[in-house]
């Protein structure tokens, strides 16, 4: 690491900005951020998930691999099925940005409509 001058803040190394730009660029897709999103709700198997955010049952099962070789989501089998989560250990800051940044949006957007609810009912 590297001092920033006049902070006394150091930078972080090369490699510690490649993992987090692409823990990041992993989740510059909606899909794949309603999927986070989803799992830090609560554990889930593809098909619950593909039904949750929308998307094909390939498609998600592709967007999950991708999540889970970046380490932010983990699977434990389950009988048959494969069951998904948050990997608290792996990428938990990540995931607790995903967790503020989609969260606070929601309820800006949630805020943001609840008065033309509310005239819509006059």
């Amino acid at each position: 690491m590297v001092t920033a001058p006049g902070t006394g803040h150091q930078d972080p190394s090369a490699e510690v900005l490649t993992e987090a730009a692409a823990a990041f660029g992993l989740l510059a897709s909606p899909a794949r951020l309603h999927i986070v999103w989803a799992l830090i709700q609560g554990e889930s198997d593809v098909t619950g998930l593909a039904e949750r955010v929308g998307g094909a049952l390939p498609a998600v099962s592709q967007h999950l691999t991708k999540l889970k070789l970046a380490g932010l989501v983990r699977s434990r089998r389950e009988g048959r099925r494969q069951v998904y989560f948050v990997d608290a250990n792996g990428q938990a800051a990540v995931v607790d940005v995903v967790r503020l940044l989609v969260g606070r949006l929601a309820e800006r957007d949630t805020a943001a409509a609840a008065p033309a609810r509310r005239l819509r009912g006059l």
